[in-house]
């Protein structure tokens, strides 16, 4: 199976089928993994849970509405950009979701090719997009990313593309420790491709290419961090 060509996951949370399908569509066809949740709580977990690159949330949800998901996550201090969609063209409701933590406003009808550029200008901007041109330093660990090079200890390191990309997205944060659900969602767009296993694989090879001493700590039951230091 092939892997992929996969920008991040993003969350949609619509309860209306046909708009959600819709949405799904495109994104995934611009190469964004796609999760969807059809009402407010559990949008809310599964934000949570996942760590999208960005998140399409309704205002009208069923459960909790939209811009109390958006007060939730924020108030938390998850700042996942988010783009809300309603069927409202009011400046009020604009502007107070905007208040509330939002980062875009799109009105219903709308142009799918509207939202997925809306989605793509709003992860170049965020943080995620940030990281991709650095280049950083994690102990004996050094990393490219601009011109997709890495070496261990000053020795230049081969790696696939998945395997330079997951290094790339622990080194984000090191130290963190990064659920397998997290990294599925960040490296290859999804939730199950291939199930957590997958990310096991990948980092068992960068530890066999990386070498000793590990670079990686492994909590169990949880996932896998770039030590930081190491």
């Amino acid at each position: 199976m092939s892997e992929p060509d996969a920008r991040g996951l993003v969350v949609v949370v619509e309860d209306e089928r046909a708009i959600a399908d819709l949405e799904r569509l495109y994104l995934a066809d611009a190469g964004f993994g796609v999760h969807l949740a059809r009402d407010g709580r559990s949008g809310l977990a599964d934000i949570r849970r996942l760590s999208p690159v960005a998140a399409v949330v309704d205002v009208g949800l069923p459960g909790i509405d939209g811009t109390e998901l958006v007060r939730l996550l924020r108030a938390e201090g998850d700042r996942t950009p988010v783009i809300f969609v309603t069927a409202h063209d009011d400046e009020i409701d604009r502007v107070l979701g905007l208040e509330l933590g939002g980062d875009d406003y799109l009105t219903k009808p709308f142009s799918p090719r509207e939202l997925v550029a809306r989605v793509r200008a709003l992860v170049r901007r965020s943080g995620y997009a940030a990281d991709a041109g650095a280049r950083r330093r994690v102990g004996r660990i050094e990393l490219d990313t601009d011109r997709r090079q890495v070496w261990a200890g000053g020795v230049e390191i081969e790696l696939t593309t998945t395997e330079f990309e997951l290094l790339a997205h622990l080194a984000t944060r090191p130290g963190q420790v990064f659920s397998r659900e997290q990294l599925l969602s960040a490296v290859w767009g999804a939730v199950d491709y291939g199930g957590t296993r997958t990310v096991d694989v990948h980092l068992a090879q960068l530890r066999a290419k990386l070498g000793d001493p590990d670079p990686f700590r492994t909590v169990r039951g949880v996932g896998y961090a770039l030590r930081d230091g190491s």
